[in-house]
């Protein structure tokens, strides 16, 4: 795996809209980090309560690191892990139309080994805190997101597990036997046009060769992007097939609870 280097880390105090129910005692910054020379911009949500806790790194969708990546963020802190919403674009860059949103996920895409490097200093940088238990470290990820927390397993990056929801399943470099460290979770939405069947065959395919431990649930009647609420206008408005679940999101956040708990053994 590629070095990272991090350095010029800054915390700010940032207030944030939420749940005061999920998120009562959770407190918040923004972090200035890098990986080499590329400036990087993440939110950190810590839990209330003292002594270190296990962490989960949260990769965005396409659109880039945005208040729903925080949000998630706070909600892991509500549920007691130290949460780092991470930045896969660069300084904080952010997408308003599927275009830019496909061009700065096709970039990293692209280059993989940087897209490592990038993943591998905010989790350096999470292991640091005096917060986190270094030892119980996972990743999720959302659409873009998701797929980038599987290649990150597929390249035997040191992760408890990863969970992605409606990410991409396919890959140019099949996970290996031995390789991969996560356990994986994978949530699909069984309407997602993107995911076709034999994309699901393929990925079952690969996890079992490689010998990996992973759960692959599609979601009845669910399609691409069903845990964002915001997802249903903006398919409209960009005539893309997005839809936001209640029921999906429910059962796939529950689900991710109880692996979470089951992996650091809470």
């Amino acid at each position: 795996m590629i070095g990272t280097i991090i350095t010029a880390i800054t915390l700010v105090a940032l207030p944030v809209a939420g749940s005061a129910a999920s998120t009562a005692g959770v407190r918040h910054r923004e972090v200035d980090y890098k990986a080499g020379k590329t400036e990087l911009k993440g939110y950190l949500a810590l839990p209330a309560g003292k002594g270190r806790h296990p962490a989960v790194l949260v990769v965005h969708e396409w659109w880039g690191q945005n208040a729903y990546a925080r949000k998630r963020a706070d909600m892991l802190a509500g549920l007691g892990y130290v949460a780092f919403a991470l930045d896969m674009y660069g300084q904080g860059k952010l997408a308003s139309h599927p275009k830019d949103a496909a061009k700065f996920a096709a970039q990293v895409h692209d280059h993989m080994d940087e897209a490592e490097q990038r993943f591998l200093a905010a989790e350096q940088l999470v292991k640091s805190l005096p917060e986190v238990d270094p030892a119980r470290i996972a990743a999720i990820g959302y659409c873009f997101g998701g797929g980038i927390v599987l290649e990150m397993a597929r390249r035997g990056v040191d992760l408890d597990g990863v969970v992605s929801f409606h990410g991409s399943l396919g890959t140019s470099a099949p996970a290996k036997p031995g390789v991969v460290k996560a356990q994986v979770l994978v949530y699909n939405g069984a309407e997602d046009p993107f995911t076709k069947p034999e994309q699901i065959a393929a990925f079952k395919k690969e996890m079992n060769a490689a010998g990996v431990k992973f759960e692959f649930v599609n979601l009845p009647g669910a399609k691409h992007s069903f845990t964002n609420p915001a997802s249903t206008e903006l398919g409209r408005r960009f005539k893309l097939p997005l839809a936001y679940s209640a029921e999906a999101d429910r059962v796939s956040w529950a689900g991710m609870k109880k692996f979470l708990a089951r992996i650091f053994k809470r």
